[in-house]
Parts: structure tokens; sequence; C-alpha cells
């Protein structure tokens, strides 16, 4: 069996509105609470949960989500629906712009609700292979 990522556990200060912010955005269930632990899980897909729990003193951490051109467009489209400002850089200003990615396709971020940078993408640049000098 390959190794695949399950779940990973997302701090916040607001577990619950947490989770339901981004499962509104990604248009994916979600739950306020899991036998798991104290955790408003965000059921990304069915190989992926996202436990959002609230957690003191963290980092701000970046989650990347790779989508299709129509959920692409779906998502910036809530996004700006929900007023969220987004930018095309990871830590830049915002500037409500969308980015042509390396290799193609687009990517933008966005850093709601507790400071984490969020990216969307349409094509990966993390397996592109090194450009030549």
């Amino acid at each position: 069996m390959p190794i695949r990522l399950d779940h990973i556990i997302v701090p916040s200060r607001d577990r619950k509105a947490a989770a339901r912010l981004l499962a509104g955005l990604l248009d994916v269930p979600w739950s306020e609470d899991t036998p798991a632990g104290p955790f408003s899980p965000v059921y990304v897909n069915d190989e992926l949960t996202l436990d959002v729990g609230e957690l003191g003193g963290f980092s701000m951490q970046h989650y990347c989500f790779r989508v299709g051109e129509a959920e692409f467009d779906a998502i910036l489209a809530r996004l700006q629906a929900k007023g969220i400002a987004y930018r095309s850089t990871p830590m830049g200003a915002v500037d409500m712009q969308v980015r042509n990615s390396p290799g193609g396709g687009r990517n933008v971020y966005w850093s709601e609700p507790d400071g984490h940078a969020w990216e969307m993408l349409t094509v990966s640049y993390a397996r592109m292979p090194p450009q030549e000098t």
C-alpha cells in the first residue's frame, strides 16, 4: 500500500468557526466534533481529513490544495462572496489577484481565519523538475 497522508491537525483559536469557514469555501463536509479528540474535522476528500483543534500559541502554517479549473473558479467565487482578502503571493500584500503559476495553471493565497497561509492551485509546482541554468 502506498503511503498517504490521512489527517493533519490544523491549529485554531476557534475550531468550529475555522472548520465551518474552510469547509464552506471548499464545499466539503465537516463536523463540530469527532470521537478522536477535541477537533472539528473537515473532510477534504475520501483520503484526507483536516482536524481543526483549538491550540494556543501556534505559529502560522501553510496548507495547499490542488484542484481542477472548475473547482478553482468555484472556491475563488466563494472567497469573493465572503469578502475574504486574497493575494497572488504566499506572504505578500493583499492584491486580490490570481497568479499564473510556474508550469502553467493558476494559484491564489488567503489567510483566514487564524493567519495560516492557505493556497489553492490547479497545477502543482512542488514536483516540477528543476530548471536548468
